[in-house]
């Protein structure tokens, strides 16, 4: 084809740019994807109406528009999203200048960029089906493009073969290619997301934003044994200072160095623990970490940090062990969780006095607060009423319902009006076990909050004062399945019954486990990981790297050559099959003809020599000329042309 595209043409690239472009509307500013919404709608609209396209003019106007568009929303063209939003406008504006061949191929390959860069924002096993679905959407346009009776059906099947011929060789280049890293392209990552999680100040509405939450946090696969609910305690920030109303956690600038190294005894647990992308580089391992891989580090506050960027999912080697002692406490550090925003209340103090019961043991007294937490009616709410004025005196001695944070945050300043210091711990607790795939799934809504007493000769003990008021928040952990179909977290108005519940569950296990294994060995497959698999294969430097490259893409590009280009008597044109019967016959009748002679002139020769067979003759070179060279033919004239060249008796 070599003048303006067809109308069949141009509403199937309209429509695979609309698919390619689809899922940035959740990525690229309303008025961006405006823009490009309304250059699409112009195109569609002039496929029957070319007249009404914009001229060179207006076009340049546009194109002046859509640069100061992107440049207004992101301040510049540099970046993911100021480079994606580029792309997106330059497909809409190029739409609508096709005019012939070249502008086709350019479109089409400006799509192929786009879509690319969907991998930018999401790179879930969903989004890299849908890529190739719209690839081979892609690739059938240029099919068309290039046909000569062009077929939609035909072409999108072409398409998919070329997909499936090409995948061995994908599987072959992202195992062996040398993998480029994020750090080298993610200033293309200039904007910083919001994620939801901890942060390093707690409040109780915090908690209970995310208590309410089933974003996915990160999974754990053990090697062995999982531990008991009660010892799933991940550790993440420590909070020490104390305002009156939210703690923060210290900063570590000045912060003295622990002398004493923690012990550790007892069982230990090794697993591998597979973050998703967070706004902090916090890795909540299993208390305590006593081994962990490179890239980690245990600070002073024995919580894990990555040096790795926290916006990238990530995976680690981890092994914890629940009995420990952290040893001494220094004078810096004791003076920080001594730390009080004022002087305790009279009731305050009044309780201490009565908690003690003339003991000066710091066990006896935490003994008898858990008591009194779980004695004196009070209760475990997501739902407290608000506690502005005073919170603490204001839910030890009124309210007495609250949850994780509003019970670690009286146990704490309880403990440090005693004089004892303590301090408040926040992670997750808990997990859904996977039957399907063997891991722990940690979920925002196993947010938790507990404290952390220290003690003679033991060093810095966990305290769970929820544990005193609702155990079976630490024993059970959180079902956000159940908070779902039960209407708490307010997705769905439908009541579902147990059976359907349950079929539910395995579902949502079956496809968390089939995301696990994606997200563990595709999307997580890094330098670190293909140097550890090329080593285990023998390939341990470049050119061993190279020699395997080589022959693999060189041998499975051979063998497909052969493949497609063979003898193959099945792939014979069933047409020309036919009328090679048909001349062979005629030769038996005595009919005198050239290889060069087309059917047409084969015919009239024919129907002199033997004007008997006049009929059938004229008639079977009438259909093989439809066949032949018409671009639409009934599929029952194949049976046709071979039932007459069957019944033609010479």
């Amino acid at each position: 084809m070599n003048g303006h595209p067809s109308s069949r043409l141009l509403w199937f690239i309209s429509g695979s740019i609309g698919l390619i472009t689809l899922p940035h509307a959740w990525h690229v500013p309303p008025l961006l994807i405006g823009f490009f919404g309304l250059a699409w709608l112009w195109r569609l609209l002039a496929i029957s109406r070319p007249d009404w396209l914009p001229n060179r003019l207006a076009l340049f106007g546009l194109t002046l528009a859509g640069i100061g568009l992107v440049y207004s929303q992101h301040r510049g063209i540099f970046g993911r999203d100021a480079g994606t939003a580029l792309f997106v406008v330059a497909l809409g504006l190029k739409l609508l200048e096709i005019q012939g061949k070249r502008d086709v191929y350019v479109i089409v390959y400006l799509a192929f960029i786009v879509a690319a860069t969907q991998f930018l924002y999401e790179e879930s096993i969903l989004m890299a089906l849908y890529i190739v679905l719209v690839c081979a959407v892609l690739l059938a346009t240029l099919i068309t493009q290039n046909s000569v009776s062009p077929q939609t059906v035909p072409a999108l099947k072409t398409a998919a073969t070329l997909i499936l011929q090409s995948l061995p060789i994908a599987m072959v280049l992202f195992v062996l290619f040398p993998r480029l890293e994020a750090p080298r392209w993610s200033w293309l990552d200039a904007d910083n997301q919001a994620k939801s999680g901890l942060s390093d100040t707690l409040e109780p509405g915090s908690i209970t934003e995310l208590s309410l939450s089933p974003e996915l946090v990160f999974r754990v696969k053990f090697d062995g044994d999982l531990p008991p609910p009660a010892q799933r305690y991940w550790r993440g920030p420590v909070y020490s200072l104390f305002d009156g109303s939210a703690w923060k956690a210290a900063p570590a600038l000045f912060r003295a160095a622990n002398p004493d190294q923690p012990t550790f005894s007892g069982k230990t647990y090794d697993y591998t623990l597979l973050m998703e992308p967070q706004k902090q580089n916090w890795v909540f391992a299993l208390e305590l970490p006593s081994a962990f891989s490179a890239g980690l580090r245990r600070n002073e506050l024995y919580q894990l940090t990555t040096n790795k960027d926290p916006g990238d999912r990530a995976e680690y080697r981890i092994s914890s062990t629940p009995v420990y002692n952290t040893g001494d406490i220094n004078p810096a550090e004791s003076r920080e969780n001594l730390q009080l925003p004022g002087k305790p209340s009279e009731q305050i103090r009044d309780l201490i006095a009565q908690l003690r019961g003339g003991e000066t043991s710091p066990e006896v007294l935490i003994a008898n607060l858990m008591q009194h937490f779980h004695r004196e009616n009070f209760r475990y709410t997501l739902n407290p009423e608000p506690m502005p004025e005073r919170p603490v005196d204001t839910f030890l001695f009124e309210r007495r319902a609250g949850f994780c944070s509003h019970y670690a945050t009286a146990f704490v300043y309880l403990l440090r009006a005693a004089e004892i210091p303590a301090r408040v711990v926040g992670g997750y607790q808990g997990g859904r076990f996977n039957t399907l795939g063997g891991f722990l799934e940690i979920r925002q809504a196993d947010a938790h909050a507990w404290a952390e007493v220290w003690l003679d000769g033991k060093g810095w003990v966990r305290f769970d004062p929820t544990a005193a008021i609702a155990p079976e928040r630490i024993e059970q952990s959180v079902n956000v399945d159940l908070q779902i179909a039960s209407g708490a977290l307010n997705f769905s108005p439908i009541q579902l019954d147990a059976k359907t519940l349950t079929w539910l569950q395995r579902s949502r296990q079956l496809w968390q486990n089939v995301d696990y294994q994606w997200q563990r060995w595709v999307i997580n497959y890094d330098t670190a990981n293909q140097q550890a698999l090329l080593q285990s294969l023998g390939i341990d430097d470049f050119v061993k790297l190279g020699y395997w490259l080589v022959l693999s893409v060189g041998g499975l590009g051979g063998l497909l050559a052969w493949r497609l280009l063979r003898p193959n008597r099945r792939r014979r044109d069933p047409v020309l099959l036919a009328y090679r019967q048909f001349c062979d016959k005629l030769r038996q009748a005595g009919v005198d003809f050239g290889p060069g002679d087309g059917p047409q002139t084969l015919a009239q020769r024919a129907k002199i020599a033997r004007p008997d067979l006049a009929d059938p003759i004229e008639r079977i070179a009438a259909v093989f000329i439809r066949l032949r060279y018409e671009p639409c033919t009934a599929a029952e004239d194949l049976q046709v042309l071979k039932t007459l060249v069957r019944g033609l008796r010479v």
